[in-house]
């Protein structure tokens, strides 16, 4: 399964968000071990470093962060033709319509976020973290 992580769920884990983190840290478990393909957009990595630097206030440990997820996941490169597409979109946030299109195109089977609403009118599968775990961890 290929699994396009919403940037929440990574900051959870980065940041120890409680009550969000532990089934982040289990996602990026299962990504470690191949039970899923795990990716991120291209947005999703500067908005990281931009969290993450805020956070540490270091340049260098902000860039090992991201050096250390792009062993982890693959990152997606968003497209004009995503952009374009998202405009119509019935998700209403615009970022959010992109991303479901950059997804769509790069052929995930879905989206996991914390903000299910966001995307409920997303063209693909969208799944809260617990329900995603439960889904790799039990097929």
């Amino acid at each position: 399964m290929r699994a396009l992580l919403d940037t929440c769920v990574v900051i959870d884990v980065l940041q120890g968000r409680e009550p969000f983190c532990k089934e982040g840290q289990q996602l990026f478990l299962a990504a470690a071990n191949d039970l899923f393909a795990g990716c991120i957009t291209a947005k999703a990595a500067t908005d990281i470093y931009y969290l993450t630097h805020r956070h540490t206030h270091s340049d260098k440990a902000s860039r090992e962060v991201l050096s250390k997820l792009f062993v982890l996941f693959e990152v997606l490169d968003s497209a004009g033709i995503d952009c374009r597409r998202a405009i119509p979109s019935p998700v209403s946030d615009f970022e959010d319509a992109v991303m479901a299109e950059t997804a769509l195109r790069a052929g995930a089977d879905c989206i996991v976020t914390r903000n299910l609403a966001d995307f409920a009118k997303a063209p693909l599968l969208v799944l809260s973290p617990k329900e995603f775990l439960q889904k790799v961890l039990h097929e």
